[in-house]
């Protein structure tokens, strides 16, 4: 993946979503986590996560409700746009977002 379009790139674990939560409001921060979420997702891909593991990579707060909310609206969104495959446990993007993430990259 070309890191440079990555949010958050050089950051520590969580410091991407604490600016996202710091820095946008409402549509705006929904579409940065949505951007962080599935750059996480094509990163590790072809790796499966659990929207635990997925929490846990992007340094969401286990106790801030607003933090575990837009992660998981994130993931909601993402799926509805065909973006990710959400099956009952694990999370991973789908083949058009990583064939996508592929021909930007070239």
């Amino acid at each position: 993946m070309g890191s440079a379009r990555h949010f958050g790139q050089g950051k520590g674990k969580g410091d991407a979503m604490n600016e996202i939560i710091e820095t946008r409001t409402n549509r705006g921060e929904d579409e940065a986590v949505e951007s962080a979420v599935l750059h996480q997702l094509l990163d590790l891909h072809p790796a499966r996560l659990t929207i635990e593991e997925l929490k846990r990579e992007l340094g969401v707060d286990r106790e801030g409700f607003a933090d575990r909310d837009a992660l998981e609206r994130a993931v909601r969104d993402l799926a509805a746009a065909g973006l990710l495959y959400r099956e009952t446990e694990f999370v991973e993007p789908t083949r058009a977002a990583v064939r996508f993430s592929e021909l930007l990259d070239r």
